[in-house]
């Protein structure tokens, strides 16, 4: 019986409501896309744009505000003409590093090519 009881907690906490919506957030389309290119370093949106094949200049935007929203990105707006606008992965969003290499890994292993 006490095996069943760590069982539950075990999948209790496997099924909160952080981990639930970190996976939705982390599993949007193009988002892990555009995390994969930040872990790299700070980029401007066209650099972005160019990084990530078949993302819309909408759905990038959307995405860079959903991202900076949860925290996981900054956006810094550099003065001068024309104003420069960099995002970079604030500490919370390069600690996804492991998990991103970890999806990778696995992606790799298991995931046909093509589609």
């Amino acid at each position: 019986m006490a095996s069943t009881q760590t069982q539950e907690h075990q999948l209790d906490g496997m099924l909160c409501p952080r981990f639930h919506r970190a996976v939705e957030l982390i599993g949007r389309r193009w988002t892990g896309a555009v995390i994969r290119v930040l872990l790299a370093g700070p980029r401007r949106f066209n650099e972005l744009l160019g990084a990530i094949p078949g993302i819309s200049d909408r759905l990038l935007t959307e995405r860079l505000r959903e991202l900076e929203g949860a925290g996981l990105i900054a956006r810094h707006v550099e003065p001068g003409s024309p104003v420069k606008v960099v995002y970079e992965l604030t500490c919370a969003g390069a600690e996804l590093q492991g998990a991103m290499d970890a999806i990778g890994q696995w992606a790799e292993r298991w995931m046909p090519v093509g589609d």
